[in-house]
């Protein structure tokens, strides 16, 4: 029995033995491979082009969501454009961050849109799309380390 297990043993380490590449066999695909490199042509540096001025593009639309909302609760009235903050399917939700958003000296409100009963803090609202959109990006530099804040966007109350 351990004659067989002392032959296999043997077996293997002759075949591992085997499988060991030599360093000259690497020296000599080094060799081959420099001399059937090709020199590298050399290219002549381009003159350098003129500068032209690009006309910048127009500026783009700013995106708005349309929904029909009707408020819920708030001092304020809802203009045409407003910028929403906050999007809940409790009121009491909404309410929290409206109190929190007077704590802060904004002038929000609660509305609730009609097609999914969603509860949305409208932080402020105008008659032009421009002045909302203004007032969204002041928001978001007043809170940027609030990441809810920061998707905040434009509603348009048809």
């Amino acid at each position: 029995m351990k004659k067989y297990i002392f032959l296999f043993a043997a077996a293997g380490m002759l075949s591992l033995a085997g499988c060991k590449s030599s360093a000259n066999a690497y020296q000599q695909a080094y060799e081959k491979a420099i001399q059937n490199d090709e020199p590298v042509a050399q290219t002549a540096a381009e003159p350098p082009r003129s500068v032209q001025k690009i006309e910048e593009e127009p500026a783009q639309e700013i995106p708005v969501r349309q929904e029909k909302v009707t408020l819920v609760s708030g001092d304020s009235e809802i203009q045409t454009y407003g910028v929403v903050c906050g999007s809940y399917s409790l009121k009491a939700n909404a309410e929290g961050l409206m109190k929190s958003l007077q704590n802060d000296g904004f002038s929000p409100v609660v509305a609730v849109n009609e097609a999914g009963k969603t509860y949305r803090v409208i932080v402020a609202s105008f008659t032009t799309r421009e002045d909302a959109a203004a007032m969204r990006d002041e928001f978001k530099k007043k809170y940027p380390e609030n990441q809810d804040f920061q998707n905040s966007w434009l509603l348009y109350n048809k």
